[in-house]
């Protein structure tokens, strides 16, 4: 198979990245010719020891960060419109921000496009969540039974700078702590001490509250059932901190932009 034919079904998630990357329509496209221009120029750019979308990406990230420009951040965009928030992140921790939570890369591939360790990965995602809460911090709800897995999630969140209004162990706790609070993110397993439901707890919830919800559950198949809706974010136990970091920053970063009714 060609390069050509390689590359074309990925074509549309790339100019999707560089686009939430450049924070221009046009100027993404024009980065995305500049990749299909080198690789005609010279196909060995293209690393056929990994997968197709991943090389692709990679040299992408080649072209993007060979402009120095590209390397500074944009203080221009540090304003309160959600559309232009992921322009005000340090580059690479916008790249890995994007590639994770946008893109839907693993650790792995995002570490092999940006030609760096995962721990680096690892760190890069942290910056960012931090550099995104110091933009839209938020008061957090964690329904969670496991006293040490709560502990855990809680010191994640304080870390990127949010507050951690509670800690629910049963359905009844989580409405109770919820109470009177402005809650702009929930973090919920979905079997509680009780035997209570964490799911059915974060569908009462719902009914007051506007926010996103990340599952994190030792038990993803109860709720990939494909016979409802599913979540968008769920995190399945053991998890990496980096992981509940990226997406936690994704559920605030793409809900507040679905409330100011920013195209995503």
């Amino acid at each position: 198979m060609s390069i050509a034919q390689q590359l074309a079904p990925h074509l549309p998630y790339l100019r999707r990245y560089a686009r939430a990357l450049t924070g221009s329509q046009s100027s993404g496209d024009a980065y995305v010719v500049s990749v299909l221009e080198a690789l005609l120029e010279d196909s060995s750019v293209f690393d056929r020891g990994l997968s197709s979308r991943v090389a692709l990406y990679k040299v992408f990230d080649r072209i993007w960060g060979s402009v120095p420009v590209n390397q500074q951040s944009n203080d221009a965009t540090t304003r309160s419109d959600p559309t232009r928030r992921i322009e005000a992140l340090t580059p690479r921790s916008r790249c890995a921000f994007l590639l994770l939570a946008m893109e839907l890369f693993d650790e792995q591939e995002t570490s092999q496009i940006l030609g760096v360790e995962i721990g680096d990965v690892r760190c890069l995602i942290d910056d960012a969540g931090r550099e995104i809460a110091d933009q839209i911090a938020t008061n957090v709800l964690i329904i969670e039974d496991e006293p040490l897995i709560a502990m855990d999630l809680e010191g994640i969140m304080e870390q990127l700078g949010h507050r951690v209004v509670g800690i629910a162990r049963t359905h009844s706790e989580a409405l109770e702590l919820a109470r009177d609070q402005d809650i702009g993110l929930i973090l919920a397993d979905i079997q509680l001490a009780d035997g209570s439901s964490g799911l059915e707890a974060v569908n009462d919830l719902l009914r007051s509250v506007r926010a996103p919800v990340i599952f994190i559950t030792a038990f993803p198949e109860r709720l990939l059932t494909g016979e409802r809706a599913e979540p968008t974010y769920l995190i399945t136990k053991p998890f990496q901190p980096s992981l509940v970091s990226a997406l936690a920053s994704q559920a605030l970063f793409f809900d507040e932009k679905a409330r100011s009714g920013a195209p995503l």
